[in-house]
């Protein structure tokens, strides 16, 4: 995907995941709605970036539980299960 590829070129020494977050091609990515979920899960399971907050801004819930926030790994085994359940092609 151009716009993941960009960003990850253009935040990558960027320590503030809100400046992440906000950058235009990511912003892009989210305004690309329910169609980029399953390229996102594909990120999160390949490359783990830092997608958390688009696939929650695009699904409009978060399936992590609380206790695991901040626990890259778990976020990820969470994000792919929903995706999972929810029939998405993402590998």
């Amino acid at each position: 995907m151009k716009l993941a590829k960009q960003w990850r070129e253009e935040t990558r020494g960027l320590s503030s995941i809100n400046q992440m977050c906000m950058h235009p091609a990511y912003q892009q990515i989210i305004g690309m709605g329910e169609a980029v979920i399953p390229l996102l899960l594909r990120e999160i399971a390949n490359k783990s970036g830092r997608w958390f907050w688009a696939l929650k801004s695009i699904a409009r819930e978060d399936p992590v539980p609380f206790e695991f926030r901040g626990n890259t790994k778990e976020m990820t085994k969470a994000w792919l299960e929903w995706g999972r359940q929810r029939g998405y092609e993402c590998y």
